[in-house]
């Protein structure tokens, strides 16, 4: 009972010191990142700045281009605040997947919790059995005819560097051409850079660790 207690003490304080908040009424949420309990919250110094390559304002364009909102008609925009109910919401039912699109190397570099990371260059492929096992991964299930059924395919947020990145978008126009319904596509264009701007929860993979 005295450690109960003594927890319980540890748990108020900590939540009567915070002072970032993700809403007014939500001080933070848990997802699960590889069988790991993660906490998606922000960074509690109010001081702190970005060191890292997500301080930059500019890059050379091409190939680091502005992207449009809607790089592909019918696809929604969301934000960070959407993007944490899906997170929440979403993908513990399966409904959804939070897809990282950028190369390798970066996801396991730095990424958001609960992300999995589907390379751009596979949605663009045209290879009709790599399409057909991205697909089948996705929730679409293969007709007798050579199409998909995508009534039980899966909502996708999907984001990459930035509003920079042209790696999501390519990655969206992937799929639509190939026939995913672009109505159960969510394009996170802020990407990484506003996710980490906001000072929320990331993971290294390579290192198996969280940090903010």
């Amino acid at each position: 009972l005295i450690f109960l207690l003594a927890a319980l003490s540890t748990l108020l304080l900590s939540e009567e010191t915070r002072v970032v908040n993700l809403t007014a009424t939500t001080p933070s949420i848990t997802t699960n990142d590889h069988w790991h309990k993660i906490t998606i919250e922000r960074i509690q110094d109010t001081e702190y700045r970005l060191t890292d390559d997500f301080t930059k304002t500019s890059r050379v364009c091409p190939p680091f281009c502005i992207q449009p909102i809607k790089p592909v008609p019918g696809v929604h925009n969301i934000e960070e605040l959407e993007l944490i109910d899906f997170i929440k919401n979403k993908i513990p039912s399966k409904k959804g997947l939070l897809i990282d699109a950028r190369l390798r190397s970066w996801y396991e570099s730095e990424t958001i919790p609960g992300a999995i990371n589907i390379p751009f260059k596979l949605a663009t492929n045209d290879n009709p059995k790599v399409i057909s096992k991205l697909f089948s991964l996705l929730g679409a299930k293969p007709n007798a005819d050579g199409t998909f059924d995508f009534s039980k395919a899966k909502e996708l947020v999907v984001f990459c560097n930035g509003v920079w990145c042209e790696q999501s978008p390519a990655f969206m126009r992937g799929l639509v051409k190939n026939g995913y319904p672009a109505e159960k596509l969510y394009f996170y264009r802020s990407g990484f850079q506003g996710w980490k701007i906001l000072g929320l929860t990331t993971v290294i993979h390579k290192a198996n660790e969280a940090k903010k």
